[in-house]
């Protein structure tokens, strides 16, 4: 949401299409087949130190005290052995190259044994939680096909097996970040706090690093559709999680100029960038220059400059939040472009994660309700554009804008949810005062949802909206909310 505005285009930056994140085998680019990732919790072993290589049985293992002789020996001087096995030592952990399929031969088939009735029903929970033998798993499953009591007792089996074993993600809860500093901010307050209005900055550029830091090349060159709504039409192009990158610096670049930082435009592209205004001119510059860093170093360009904008907030104490940031068409003030470029990353940042497949939460409750806050606060000049483009016709008894300040006709925006609350957006003029007396439509959304509809995720008849009212009204609103973001 780059207020009423939002770049257009979008280039394919480096051109390729690589792998999306976190493949379906579940290993990353840098592992080897048969490689276990740290932090599982599982029974196959990690390669560490010299290939996890393991002594024979009796030399020192993980639960027989070194040497192999079990405690408490006989004084005669044999050597019992240990009283718990060591482990044995796994062609995987040896070092040595594992055989070729081909020369294992065609593995025969495991004859299965010829069991009672009440001995099969006996194994359904070994079964179940996939502890018999080869012999005693095929007994099982071919009395399963002719014994439908107990094909239904090994399905309810599995299932509780399944309930007992939830699969548990490996990665970090996402609001863990914020409760340590919380609670590290109550026992030791920061010298140079953060203003209150930009921490959904700070916190969403934080997030969106997280996930980035883990990719290789191939996620980086990731196609990536961007969507946006333009002239009440859907619009899309393709470009990848570089470029998405890319456009994020270039765009935040605006509030770098505002604060006299070094403009990332002028490193790149030079004097054919100089004339570039506007997200989308400063994207599109951007791009088409030929001093690009490589695809892995846009992160780090990126990340630095929104270090800088925080660094550089701080250290004001918060009192340049008044400060004028052009975009080109329209200027916001610094502490709504701060909030801007958060709803900004975040929405890339679900751009993102959808083309590496992986999930990515939405921000705290706090923050989000100050997105839609934004986005409220600007659906009145969107309005107001909308009738100029001639895309709405002002209301049949209402023909002309009432003055400014004066109360006019209102839309009620209902926003459900922990983030939710209430807005009346006055319709006539956006210099008019919302009035509940000459209230003639309400619109209920969902929080998430009418983010998802500001950021051209989701089309004004695809949002879930309880409306009432004057149909004509809330198509205006609606249309206006999806064109709040044109990328």
């Amino acid at each position: 949401m780059n207020g009423p505005h939002r770049s257009e285009g979008a280039h394919d930056f480096e051109g390729a299409h690589g792998n999306a994140h976190g493949a379906t085998d579940g290993r990353r680019d840098d592992e080897e087949p048969g490689e276990h990732r740290e932090g599982g919790t599982g029974g196959h072993r990690g390669r560490t130190g010299s290939k996890g290589h393991r002594g024979p049985a009796g030399s020192g293992g993980r639960f027989g005290p070194p040497g192999g002789a079990a405690a408490g020996a006989g004084r005669s001087g044999a050597v019992p052995g240990p009283r718990i096995p060591t482990p044995r030592t796994s062609v995987e952990d040896s070092g040595l190259p594992l055989p070729a399929r081909a020369d294992l031969g065609d593995l025969a088939p495991v004859p299965p044994l010829d069991l009672s009735h009440d001995v099969l029903k006996s194994l359904l929970g070994a079964w179940a939680l996939t502890a018999c033998s080869a012999a005693e798993t095929a007994a099982v499953e071919e009395h399963l096909g002719g014994c439908g009591a107990c094909a239904d007792e090994a399905r309810r089996l599995r299932e509780a097996v399944g309930l007992l074993h939830q699969p548990e993600s490996l990665d970090l809860d996402p609001g863990l970040r914020t409760r340590v500093l919380e609670s590290c901010l109550r026992r030791r307050p920061p010298r140079i706090p953060v203003p209150d209005w930009a921490a959904p900055y700070d916190a969403e550029t934080a997030r969106l690093d997280a996930l980035l830091q883990d990719f290789k090349d191939a996620e980086w060159r990731a196609p990536v559709e961007l969507r946006w709504f333009e002239n009440d039409l859907p619009a899309s192009r393709r470009t990848t999680v570089a470029g998405v990158i890319a456009h994020l610096l270039a765009v935040d670049g605006l509030i770098a100029a505002a604060l006299g930082l070094a403009d990332p435009l002028a490193r790149a592209a030079g004097p054919a960038g100089a004339g570039a205004s506007g997200p989308a001119g400063r994207t599109e510059a951007y791009w088409r220059s030929a001093h690009l860093p490589p695809a892995h170093a846009v992160r780090g360009a990126w990340r630095e400059q929104s270090h800088a904008l925080v660094r550089t907030v701080s250290f004001t104490g918060g009192r340049t939040g008044g400060l004028p940031v052009s975009y080109g068409e329209f200027t916001l003030p610094l502490h709504d472009a701060m909030l801007d470029r958060a709803f900004e990353c975040w929405a890339h940042a679900e751009d993102i994660a959808k083309a590496v497949d992986y999930p990515y939460a939405v921000p705290t409750p706090r923050h989000l309700h100050r997105m839609i806050d934004l986005a409220a606060r600007v659906l009145p000049t969107v309005l107001a554009e909308r009738r100029r483009a001639g895309l709405s016709e002002p209301a049949r008894h209402t023909p002309h804008l009432v003055p400014a300040g004066a109360p006019g006709r209102s839309l009620r925006l209902e926003i459900e949810g922990d983030a939710g609350g209430e807005w009346l957006i006055p319709l006539d003029s956006p210099a008019a005062r919302g009035s509940a007396e000459l209230e003639v439509a309400r619109v209920v959304l969902d929080g998430v949802e009418f983010c998802k509809l500001a950021a051209g995720h989701v089309s004004p008849e695809d949002a879930a909206a309880g409306q009432e009212g004057d149909r004509r009204a809330i198509r205006d609103v609606l249309y206006a909310a999806a064109s709040l973001s044109r990328m």
